[in-house]
């Protein structure tokens, strides 16, 4: 029999950075009952109406009232992280390891080495996690999510399971898909393995993922590098299955877009290190070749420093 979790019935919650995730999840959340907050730039915050709306393929369209703060300013139970990796140790400072104490940390960002990050600054209550959904800010309180699904996977540590499984629960009756994964390195390099393939190679051809898929050598590049990411994985002790993600990658819808992609079309720096960085560093250390992914990135890399150059004249 699990304890029951140590937050009174709904839970509260503080959503560091609402862009297309984090907005998303406040969303559901506060309409479900839950106390929620979001932290947001004081910039952003200014130009905040108190309310956000919501257009979701999975969850309807609604608004839904949401107090907001510059900096973490009461007790929660829960502090979900979902900015941007490029934006971690600025956003940080909102929401120091004092503010957030007795609450469980759930980062909800790209890539690998954050959690690590996260536990030096919040120490052993971090949740590492996942979130599988193709979501976007469009407007300082809109929040549009296109994909037709949402899925979180939370990976405990065994003594956070109890709390993980409440949550989890919490997350479901808001209308969000959440499981537990089988273990961190699952869920993290699991979900490595569709989101590098998927951003790389839909933001080097600029296209969203049947574009891909209908070039011959863009095709070869995205699932060469979705077999990279699981060698990688493989040597780092986590088992995946490149068939799985590869089918993955041919079944998806063919309209989707990635996070990169958006980012990259719009100017704005993107999370090519979080993404492709792990898959090309520790393929090193590992003595493992990674040629796809490196010649992803490399395109990426070309058209962000052009993007840029362009925005500074």
């Amino acid at each position: 029999m699990r304890a029951p979790f140590p937050a009174r019935r709904p839970g509260r919650h503080a959503v560091l950075g609402a862009g297309g995730v984090g907005g998303l999840v406040a969303g559901a959340l506060a309409r479900a009952g839950a106390e929620v907050v979001i932290i947001l730039r004081p910039p952003t915050l200014a130009r905040y109406p108190g309310r956000l709306r919501v257009e979701s393929a999975v969850l309807g369209e609604f608004e839904v009232e949401v107090a907001a703060v510059s900096r973490l300013d009461r007790p929660v139970d829960v502090l979900w992280v979902a900015v941007k990796a490029t934006q971690l140790e600025t956003a940080l400072k909102a929401a120091p390891p004092a503010s957030a104490a007795g609450a469980v940390v759930v980062p909800l960002l790209n890539g690998i080495d954050h959690v690590a990050r996260l536990r030096r600054v919040y120490g052993e209550v971090v949740i590492p996690a996942a979130v599988r959904v193709e979501s976007e800010r469009v407007a300082t309180a809109r929040i549009v999510q296109s994909s037709p699904f949402v899925t979180l996977t939370l990976a405990p540590p065994a003594g956070l399971r109890d709390r993980a499984l409440d949550l989890a629960d919490e997350v479901r009756a808001a209308g969000l898909d959440c499981e537990l994964g089988e273990d961190e390195g699952q869920v993290l390099w699991g979900k490595l393995a569709m989101l590098a393939p998927l951003a790389l190679a839909t933001s080097a051809a600029q296209r969203p993922l049947e574009g891909v898929r209908a070039d011959p050598e863009l095709r070869a590049l995205m699932l060469g590098c979705a077999r990279e990411v699981c060698a990688v994985a493989a040597a780092e002790g986590v088992g995946l299955d490149p068939e799985r993600s590869l089918g993955l990658l041919l079944e998806m819808p063919g309209e989707m877009r990635s996070s990169m992609q958006k980012d990259l079309a719009a100017g704005r720096p993107t999370e090519l290190d979080a993404i492709a960085g792990p898959i090309l560093r520790r393929g090193a250390e590992h003595g493992l070749s990674t040629p796809a992914t490196a010649e992803l990135a490399a395109r990426v890399a070309r058209r962000e420093r052009a993007g840029l150059g362009r925005r500074c004249r």
